[in-house]
């Protein structure tokens, strides 16, 4: 479906340079990170001033070497990076990039992590995006007429699941805690209406709502490096992705994504604390 948020895309003719560079800083990525992964020579730093906000030399690496392609192929682009920040541009273009999305998962040496890279408009709001995840070679890419999740076994179509009542829908998170003590109270409302809660996955549960495997996604304290391209990537699906309110969720913060309008409208209805109307 289109997205009430999304611009008019960049001419077609823009389109497979986009992609291309897209996929070589996949690629890019993928050779930095992967010797890093379940290695007894990964090293991490916390970067909280209080908690734990873990970062590993995998994490710098993957966006050094993304950073590194862009300065030599979109040298007019800007880049938004979760660990080297912000570089503005002159085009009307940013990269949003997360090296290692699910560091702690990454630390565990748990292959729920995933490389995000979206190509943002002037707003920040995403046109295309890839959710790549390396060690198990699964690509999902949404946006700019592209909606397909590569793997070892073949290239599939994305699409959202459709059908499914909140009762009988898969909702996940990545902590049970989700946010602030409010923000958690809320996340309670909808799982108590959901069939199942799973935790943990970080960008991958995305990827499984684009394939139709999951139907609710809810989080908060999202950067917009977390959210841009699986927000692309879903979009492309099919499915909706905005903030707790229905606006724009490209920014990060409160961020709810979804299957279908229907559990769309419930979830965010619980979420403010209003009982659900059927129809």
């Amino acid at each position: 479906m289109t997205h009430p948020f999304l611009p008019a895309e960049p001419q077609a003719e823009h389109h497979s340079e986009l992609i291309d560079v897209a996929h070589e800083l996949a690629d890019a990525a993928a050779a930095a990170i992967l010797p890093f992964f379940r290695s007894a020579d990964l090293l991490s730093d916390n970067k909280a001033a209080a908690g734990y906000d873990p970062v590993t030399q995998a994490d710098r690496a993957s966006e050094s070497a993304m950073r590194a392609i862009l300065a030599a192929k979109r040298p007019a682009d800007g880049v938004l990076g979760e660990e080297f920040g912000a570089a503005p541009g002159t085009s009307s273009l940013t990269w949003v990039l997360d090296p290692i999305d699910g560091t702690r998962a990454f630390l565990c040496g748990a292959p729920s992590w995933g490389v995000l890279i979206a190509v943002a408009d002037r707003d920040g709001c995403p046109l295309y995006g890839l959710i790549d995840q390396p060690w198990t070679g699964e690509r999902f890419e949404g946006g700019l007429g592209r909606a397909s999740a590569r793997s070892p076994h073949g290239v599939r179509h994305l699409a959202v699941r459709r059908g499914r009542s909140l009762a009988e829908a898969t909702l996940m998170t990545t902590y049970p805690e989700i946010g602030s003590p409010a923000e958690s109270e809320a996340f309670r409302r909808v799982s108590a209406r959901a069939r199942l809660t799973r935790y943990g996955m970080d960008c991958y549960a995305y990827a499984l709502l684009a394939l139709g495997q999951v139907d609710l996604v809810i989080e908060a304290g999202l950067q917009a490096y977390d959210i841009a391209a699986p927000m692309a990537v879903i979009e492309a699906a099919g499915g909706i992705v905005t903030d707790w309110s229905g606006g724009p969720a490209w920014h990060g913060g409160q961020v709810i994504a979804a299957a279908t309008p229907e559990l769309h409208r419930q979830a965010m209805a619980l979420l403010a604390g209003d009982e659900i109307v059927a129809g």
